[in-house]
């Protein structure tokens, strides 16, 4: 099952907020007048923004308990004043959830590499963090964007809506823009009419979930201005031809050639679709390789 995080977030936000403003707005004046009429029949009167000093400031609470001469107590003040169970985790937690929403649909945001698809950039159990204003600051939930700031570049590894389930979030590298004709024969690209440049520079060694890769060819491919390894499989079968990238899309295939979902199988992702552009691993996890790769921790995603 997948679960829609901005949304959940956006959802706990609302909830809080408004528990925290309803109370703000009713209950709270309540507890304030039932204060100031318990204060009273205390002989210890006070003004309305002493009282309600008295509901937001401990130490002045404190304070005037000290001086009161026994007539007052902590408990039998806060039996009058206390804020409801409800309204005090909501008022505690509206702030921080707020903070989370707005750093993950506005700056970064984290994902986990599920599959090998990506390799030998990104390894199974990698954990990136996710440039989300790269390529513009879109709404969360409705996904809307609301400012430009840039747009994918070949090469850049990104973060996007599956086209065929928006639900599920892939990670591939851009191969082609808009316009660009892209095509794949004999495991080369070709952008334009034109091959894009490969070097062999041996054999994979692949490690924990990774292991079955071992042995296809590691391959080094200049993709406009990015260097990056890919990895081929000589004899496996390959989905090949031409297609024209239509505008406000993108053509997009995993590193890993022979072993990729990508765009080659199922067409182009649309701008909408962007989450972000990846930057950094910042954790990786994969118990078949003995769990922490601590050598993979900070490395940059190019």
């Amino acid at each position: 099952m997948n679960f829609d995080f901005p949304a959940i977030m956006t959802l706990a936000v609302f909830v809080t907020g408004a528990i925290w403003a309803v109370d703000a707005a009713t209950g709270a004046p309540k507890r304030r007048r039932a204060l100031a009429q318990y204060l009273e029949s205390t002989g210890a009167p006070m003004d309305e923004a002493a009282v309600k000093r008295l509901v937001t400031e401990p130490a002045y609470l404190d304070e005037v308990i000290k001086t009161s001469e026994g007539r007052l107590t902590k408990d039998a003040i806060n039996g009058v004043a206390k804020e409801p169970v409800l309204v005090e985790y909501a008022r505690s937690f509206f702030p921080i959830i707020l903070i989370v929403l707005l750093l993950r649909s506005f700056l970064v945001e984290p994902f986990r590499i599920p599959s090998g698809s990506m390799m030998p950039t990104l390894l199974v159990g990698d954990f990136i963090l996710v440039n989300k204003y790269t390529y513009g600051i879109r709404l969360p939930v409705l996904n809307k964007k609301v400012v430009g700031i840039g747009e994918p570049q070949r090469g850049d590894v990104v973060v996007f809506r599956y086209p065929k389930d928006p639900s599920v979030d892939y990670i591939k590298r851009v191969i082609g823009l808009p316009g660009d004709k892209i095509g794949y024969y004999q495991k080369k690209l070709y952008v334009n009419g034109q091959p894009v440049e490969q070097t062999l520079t041996g054999t994979y060694t692949g490690v924990g979930s990774g292991l079955s890769m071992s042995g296809a060819n590691l391959r080094v491919e200049q993709l406009g201005n990015v260097k990056h390894d890919i990895l081929i499989v000589p004899n496996q079968p390959s989905m090949e031809g031409d297609v024209e990238v239509p505008a406000g899309h993108y053509f997009v295939m995993g590193d890993n050639r022979d072993n990729s979902n990508d765009s080659r199988f199922w067409g182009f992702v649309p701008e909408e679709n962007l989450v972000g552009k990846a930057f950094m691993i910042w954790m990786n996890w994969d118990s078949a390789n003995g769990g922490i790769a601590w050598g993979r921790i900070g490395g940059k995603v190019e």
